[in-house]
């Protein structure tokens, strides 16, 4: 992508932007923490999030900067269209997938007319979007999301997402190693716990299978969280797959 739009200016915005997030990256919970608030104010965001997409399931998980801004009963319609989601389709399983905005992928008027915008973006009063891809491989697609009700986001917006890109990719592989190493603290148990968690198993499934009590499961996926420095049932799962 050509970047000569950008000024020196814009340049030292995301270098001090990348920064941040690095100086808070301990953990994927810091990473995506740091993230969210750094480059919600390089980008000009109104609501952003870190999107965890489980391309086997259908299922997207989110951290976000305003939390209840997506309900529950929100992340169950997102998941109903996730197949057909524009971002989803352009980014999923595509290693080499860069920054796209919605509008870059279909019209603005087919946009506001499709069933995906009345039923999961009109409620949450999100009109325009745009998806920074940080890791993309067979079963997950990881995000940065970037919401606005009213602007769309214009070339400097797109071309300051995609330069800080990589190195928030790479970035992330970094903390996603460190939790590798820590998975060597957990117990045969809690290891045991985590594969089922990664089969996509339910607490209740878990518990059954493995003769224990549901409440047992869940202390057993708290320990495993902070060990792990994650703080979600998919960055556990992705983990496991890493392993």
């Amino acid at each position: 992508m050509d970047m000569s739009g950008l000024t020196s200016g814009d340049l030292h915005v995301a270098l001090d932007a990348l920064h941040a997030v690095g100086a808070q990256s301990a953990t994927r919970g810091g990473f995506a923490r740091g993230g969210i608030a750094s480059l919600a104010a390089v980008i000009g965001s109104e609501l952003t999030t870190l999107s965890v997409c489980d391309l086997d399931s259908n299922h997207r998980s989110v951290v976000s900067d305003a939390p209840g801004a997506i309900s529950a009963r929100q992340l169950e319609v997102f998941d109903r269209y996730f197949p057909e989601h524009p971002l989803v389709r352009a980014h999923g399983r595509h290693p080499g997938a860069v920054t796209k905005r919605i509008s870059d992928l279909v019209p603005g008027a087919a946009f506001l007319e499709s069933p995906l915008y009345n039923d999961y973006y009109r409620p949450i009063g999100i009109r325009h979007a745009m998806a920074l891809p940080i890791y993309v491989d067979r079963r997950l697609l990881v995000s940065f999301v970037f919401n606005r009700a009213s602007s769309p986001f214009g070339e400097r917006e797109l071309q300051l997402a995609e330069t800080v890109r990589p190195h928030l990719a790479n970035l992330y592989r970094l903390v996603g190693a460190k939790s590798v190493a820590n998975t060597a603290s957990l117990t045969p148990r809690e290891r045991e716990v985590l594969e089922w968690v990664a089969a996509g198993k339910t607490n209740r499934d878990i518990a059954a299978i493995l003769r224990a009590r549901p409440r047992t499961i869940e202390k057993h996926l708290e320990r495993i969280y902070e060990k792990l420095g994650v703080e979600t049932r998919t960055a556990a799962a992705a983990r496991a797959r890493l392993l």
